[in-house]
């Protein structure tokens, strides 16, 4: 153990802070790089340290070319080129622990600090998650006490000084930060938006087949959440509707990328405002209670099924407001492109089950008996819900219907679609979620992905159109129920009793979401609207750009004067300066250049004038009575002006004999 501790003290001070710096902000992308190349950079990592120690040699330059070369082309083999914030992390890593390998001078030094401050950037930009900001900051705080070492070779600060000079350099950036945050002029969008950096996917997608949506409800990460302005809908109206699927091949629904035509609808249901937080997940849809009114914004399309469709792939999360009703009438009937649409089946497929939909079909006096004749199957026939059950073959209606009747929402949704249809009643697979849990430690709603769901929407002309219909509420009612902490009718005033109902488990992970959500909303979405929000609340007519480019200016000059305040007052504080150390400072600085330089922070001044005599005589005669006459009036009795001031003129006068070793 203490020969370990003696070989780790005797590398470089930089080298040291440097290494540690370097792999700390590594360590940052542990689980987004992979673990060869981590593996390959830690190794170069150890073997420049080892170097260090002088128990191995450090890698020659064609041997630093060939590693390069190796990574490299590794780097773009695994990634599939060098472009990317995934591809170019492991790029600036790999390059930087070779960089590492050939670190000597305090300049190599501060360019390895550069290296560790693009590695940090590059974890900011890839995650933004609350719980990682300590680490951000730690990481930073390591980084900044590296700078100060590094810039201070000849008397390198000691770890605590270091940190302590870092932390209060931190403190005094840390206005600058806010306000830059706060009134920087920022283009549209979330300020650490970048193409590419999510990668969480919900699982829900343009095509369903029976099964798929079985593997998603396992999952408990939250999908999106919710927070309602004013009064909150019922637990029965919280469906949220995402893709609608129209193409059936006996097997697979799939959506219909066809354009047509949205025809008009009154909104005959209560209207709900809300705002949605919507996680990453790939894919152009965006999550809207029931029917919306139209689309929240410019780049948001509002498609002929009420589907609200992004212009790009969401891979960050993204807020947006909406409006919706949970009841609408058609103002015309549906035309002959939609009907057909609503209305095609594969031929060929599924044989059994279209003749029961005609015979049930014959025996019903209208259309709407109909349905209800098809619910009373699936709560009659002896259907079970389950999230695991049998596979189907590809007539997978026949054979959920006919032989296995297990299944979850989505067997139910394609199997009553296609009764419809084969009755010739339109109808369609609506996908999204349904239900919620209340949070009401923040006040708002969070739909995981255990509430995907599918359901089914028919035409029925005497009930004013498009009507949801829900099959699996007949197998399983409580899977449209659970997951609530009560309605959310009157959710406001229930809050605290729902509060002190929770348990303290259930209440730490509600607290801890309803504070990464504040986060995400407040912090991770602050962009050019919330800043002219902000000033508009501030009292500010008519806020723009030109207002924040003023208050930005304003607050840099404030903070300038604060910062040359706060060093005025150091000053006054403080001795005019401490000339005797600032002799001994200069004193060791000419002996570095020498070639004599101190081993060690805490070499003190006789320690360093044996050292010196025992490596160069000549030099020491020459030093000694200067580091004696140090000594004696630092450690000794106090030290009169002229004594002071005769050593530092004898530094002043002094040309070290260069050392010939």
């Amino acid at each position: 153990m203490t020969a370990g501790v003696s070989r780790w003290a005797s590398i470089d001070a930089s080298l040291r802070w440097s290494a540690l710096a370097f792999g700390c902000a590594l360590l940052l992308h542990a689980d987004r790089l992979p673990l060869w190349c981590i593996g390959a950079v830690l190794a170069l990592v150890a073997w420049r340290l080892a170097s260090g120690t002088g128990r191995i040699a450090a890698p020659g330059t064609w041997i630093r070319n060939g590693i390069a070369i190796a990574l490299l082309l590794a780097v773009g083999a695994y990634f599939g080129g060098v472009s990317g914030l995934a591809a170019g992390t492991a790029l600036l890593a790999v390059m930087g622990a070779l960089k590492l390998l050939e670190t000597h001078t305090p300049r190599d030094h501060m360019v390895m600090i550069a290296v560790t401050l693009f590695l940090t950037a590059a974890a900011c930009l890839d995650r933004q998650d609350l719980w990682r900001v300590p680490l951000y900051v730690g990481q930073i705080w390591l980084t900044c006490a590296t700078l100060g070492v590094v810039a201070t070779p000849a008397v390198p600060l000691a770890r605590r000084e270091a940190f302590r000079l870092a932390g209060r350099t931190l403190v005094f950036a840390l206005p600058v930060a806010l306000v830059a945050f706060v009134l920087f002029p920022r283009v549209q969008g979330q300020l650490w938006a970048l193409p590419g950096a999510g990668s969480a996917i919900t699982g829900l997608s343009n095509e369903m087949s029976p099964g798929a949506i079985g593997q998603l409800s396992e999952s408990n990460e939250p999908a999106f959440r919710v927070r309602f302005a004013g009064t909150s809908p019922t637990p029965g109206e919280l469906y949220w509707r995402g893709p609608v699927l129209h193409d059936f091949d006996g097997y697979t629904w799939r959506r219909d990328e066809t354009r047509l035509r949205r025809a008009p609808l009154d909104y005959t249901g209560p209207a709900y405002t809300y705002r949605v937080t919507l996680e990453p997940h790939q894919q152009r849809w965006l999550l809207a209670l029931d029917t919306p009114f139209g689309s929240p914004q410019p780049d948001i399309d509002f498609t002929a099924d009420y589907q609200l469709l992004a212009d790009r792939a969401v891979t960050q999360p993204i807020s947006y407001e909406a409006r919706s009703s949970t009841a609408t009438r058609a103002r015309e009937p549906l035309d002959a492109p939609a009907r057909s649409q609503a209305l095609r089946l594969p031929p060929g497929r599924n044989l059994r089950s279209i003749a029961l939909a005609r015979d049930m079909r014959s025996r019903a006096p209208d259309d709407a008996r109909f349905v209800g004749d098809v619910l009373g199957l699936f709560g009659k026939g002896g259907f079970v819900y389950s999230l695991t059950p049998p596979k189907l073959d590809l007539n997978s209606v026949d054979d959920f219907l006919f032989n296995t009747r297990v299944g979850f929402c989505g067997h139910y949704a394609s199997a009553f679609v296609t009764l419809m249809r084969a009755a010739g009643i339109p109808a369609r697979i609506v996908t999204g979620y349904q239900g919620g849990e209340w949070n009401p430690l923040g006040g708002y709603l969070i739909v995981r992905q255990s509430d995907a769901h599918a359901w089914a929407e028919v035409w029925l002309t005497e009930r004013g159109g498009w009507n949801r219909v829900d099959p699996t509420g007949m197998v399983a009612p409580d899977r449209l129920t659970r997951g609530f902490l009560g309605g959310l009718a009157d959710a406001g005033a229930r809050l605290g009793a729902a509060s002190r109902d929770l348990g303290w488990a259930q209440r730490a992970l509600l607290g801890w979401d309803a504070v990464n959500t504040w986060w995400k909303n407040r912090v991770i979405e602050f962009d050019l609207g919330s800043q002219l929000a902000m000033l508009g609340r501030l009292g500010f007519e008519d806020p723009g750009v030109e207002v924040l480019r003023i208050l930005l200016l304003v607050g840099l000059l404030l903070w300038l004067g604060w910062i040359g305040l706060q060093f005025s007052r150091s000053r006054a504080a403080m001795p005019r300066t401490d000339a005797l150390g600032q002799s001994y400072r200069r004193l060791c600085q000419r002996l570095e250049r020498a070639g004599a330089p101190r081993r060690a922070a805490h070499q003190g001044p006789l320690a360093y004038r044996d050292a010196i005599a025992a490596f160069d005589p000549a030099l020491g005669a020459q030093v000694a009575p200067l580091l004696e006459a140090y000594s004696a009036l630092r450690f000794g009795a106090v030290a009169e002006a002229g004594e002071v001031e005769a050593l530092r003129r004898a530094v002043v006068r002094l040309h070290p004999l260069r050392t010939r070793h």
